[in-house]
């Protein structure tokens, strides 16, 4: 199957970074992650929006990259747009996820130009969560209170 282009979105929740309103700092990073990450950047510009919110705009020789962050929310948005059958959006988030330290990633795959079935057209999302602490644990302290609860109610 022929794709024209991959197109990833990511949501990154309760970021680290604490200069998500550094633009400079945003644009001066990104711009060395996607060269590190294999692309080519043609121009990059940034923006202080709304007092704070900072946008950066990468256009790549295979693409582009749109990045908003929004500080007191400790949230970015990102939009990585390859256009090659062959590309790696990925290796971007990589980048990405390094320079704003996330707690929590969602990301929505696109496959852009697919003229394949509906099925193929449908997106997939991946949800990576780190569990708060082991399954285990909470497996051993849940038949603690049925075992308590059972015994109290037999009494």
């Amino acid at each position: 199957m022929k794709i024209l282009a991959r197109q990833l979105t990511v949501d990154m929740y309760d970021c680290k970074n604490k200069n998500l309103n550094d633009y400079m700092d945003l644009k001066d990073s990104l711009e060395v992650g996607m060269n590190m990450a294999g692309f080519t950047p043609i121009e990059v510009r940034a923006q202080i929006l709304n007092e704070n919110e900072v946008v950066v705009f990468i256009l790549l020789q295979e693409g582009h990259a749109v990045i908003r962050t929004y500080p007191e929310l400790k949230y970015v948005s990102s939009d990585i747009f390859i256009c090659a059958e062959d590309g790696k959006p990925e290796k971007a988030v990589k980048a990405l996820k390094k320079i704003v330290k996330p707690e929590k990633i969602r990301m929505t795959y696109l496959k852009r130009g697919d003229f394949g079935t509906v099925k193929d057209v449908k997106p997939r999302i991946k949800i990576r969560i780190a569990p708060l602490r082991p399954l285990r644990s909470i497996k051993k302290k849940s038949a603690k209170v049925i075992k308590t609860v059972a015994h109290r109610i037999k009494l």
